[in-house]
């Protein structure tokens, strides 16, 4: 039985409810299974329905029609849950149950803005929904800072074990995301040259084309640090520097991750960049003389044998040139120069191993070879896998609806630790207490100048042109 708060929010009609009918249409919920929508506002069982049935028609990959819809249809119903009057959701959640029979596990995803959560989780605890092994779904952001981070953390462990908690990542439930474990782990090929002895440099990019698309109250509170480098950059981080765990299961994985950000010094101030697209401040709800940064690039480390001395650098922002989700590794150049390069270029081509991680993602190998013709003469070639062009699409699953499946299944595999958290909060401290100035940037361009001299002496790598 699962338990919607946020129910006719954004996330859940662009995501949560297309996920969910995707997967009863693939089979892979259970064979009885009901979905309480609840939000502030009260809707009828018919109003959700329309809701679910407009959003899956708009956002998901199959069509609301048919059996399939029916039966999806019918497992839906609704409960306002105001803070002082959560009886509607009770009884929902009782009428659902009584339709399921016996004993149902009780799911709850908190697809609600970060000051709700605390609320929503005291009146699961005061109304007793949340006992009977219940498990909880808590949307990023996990706070704003390591005291709030600390207090969220009280807060759901005084309700929930933190068996029972699932922090949500869509970028952890990406198949190119998991893809890195398998190049990495399954492959001979390239674990061996997974280490600062062949490796110059990582770069994680996740550049959007589009702006704050009106939610300056969001993001005027929070900006790109903690709304995408703490809370995804920083986790993918963590699967392509962690050691190779003993086995792919939630514990070794996740322990392994966290001694990646055990091993990571304090984020330095003065290698990061913080930039605010021009425009921004015209934003409706932008307060005129914002410094929330809409940008940010920045190099952090791991201090261990494998990674020592190799920088790390992550960018992301709003209103760049592209939108992409990229891993670029760049291997270092062969000691012995013997062959003529094109004179033409100021930047000598390198190796480098290439991992788009936007659905359906791909993987390239960057090298050179001889050009056709008399002399020994190189230019840069690729070889590619594309997840299109050599599996079966039709068996994926998108980030949340991987994710969702893993958290009725009681999977935490995919899932973020407290103390993997709290960690990462803690490197960012000096950041958040003395950030230095934003930069401007032009939207469409690939934000400020400065960033250039932050990765000197390698270059920003993305497809097409960066």
């Amino acid at each position: 039985m699962i338990v919607l708060f946020g129910g006719t929010g954004d996330l859940a009609r662009r995501k949560l409810l297309p996920g969910l009918f995707s997967l009863a249409k693939a089979g892979l919920l259970p064979a009885r299974y009901r979905i309480v929508g609840s939000a502030r506002s009260a809707h009828t069982d018919d109003q959700f329905r329309q809701l679910a049935r407009d959003a899956v028609a708009e956002f998901g990959l199959a069509e609301p029609t048919g059996a399939a819809w029916h039966e999806f249809a019918e497992s839906l119903s609704f409960g306002a849950a105001a803070p002082d009057d959560p009886q509607p959701l009770l009884d929902a959640v009782a009428a659902a149950e009584r339709s399921i029979g016996g004993h149902p596990r009780r799911l709850f995803h908190l697809a609600v803005p970060p000051q709700g959560f605390t609320p929503t989780i005291g009146m699961l605890d005061g109304t007793g929904l949340a006992g009977g092994n219940a498990r909880v779904i808590i949307e990023k952001p996990f706070g704003t800072d390591l005291a709030s981070a600390r207090a969220l953390d009280d807060t759901i462990h005084a309700t929930f074990d933190e068996s029972q908690v699932f922090r949500i990542d869509h970028f952890l439930g990406k198949e190119s995301v998991d893809n890195i474990l398998a190049l990495r782990f399954a492959n001979g090929l390239f674990e061996p040259i997974w280490n600062r002895d062949h490796i110059s440099h990582v770069q994680i990019d996740v550049p959007e084309t589009i702006g704050i698309e009106g939610r300056a109250g969001f993001f005027e509170q929070t900006g790109t640090f903690r709304d995408m480098i703490v809370t995804h950059l920083l986790q993918v981080l963590g699967f392509v520097a962690m050691e190779p765990p003993t086995a792919l299961a939630a514990k070794q994985l996740r322990d392994e991750t966290t001694k990646v950000f055990g091993a990571m010094p304090p984020l330095d101030p003065a290698r990061v960049v913080r930039g605010q697209y021009r425009g921004y401040r015209d934003e409706p709800g932008v307060d005129p003389g914002s410094q929330t940064e809409t940008f940010i690039a920045a190099c952090v480390e791991v201090d261990n044998w494998r990674w020592s001395g190799v920088p790390f650098f992550l960018r992301s922002g709003k209103s760049l040139g592209q939108k992409r989700q990229l891993v670029t590794v760049g291997l270092k150049r062969p000691a012995l120069r013997m062959f003529a390069l094109d004179p033409d270029t100021n930047v000598t081509p390198t190796n480098k191993l290439v991992i788009d991680f936007d659905d359906p993602g791909w993987i390239a190998a960057r090298f050179l070879a001889k050009e056709p013709g008399a002399t020994m003469r190189l230019g840069e070639a690729s070889m590619t896998f594309r997840y299109a062009d050599s599996f079966c699409n039709r068996h994926a699953l998108a980030g949340y609806e991987r994710l969702l499946l893993d958290a009725m299944l009681g999977n935490q595999s995919l899932f973020t630790r407290a103390d993997g958290i709290e960690r990462l909060w803690e490197l960012s401290a000096p950041l958040l207490d003395d950030p230095p100035p934003v930069q401007p940037y032009d939207p469409g361009s690939w934000g400020p100048d400065s960033i250039h001299q932050l990765i000197s002496p390698h270059h920003w790598y993305l497809p097409d042109g960066s």
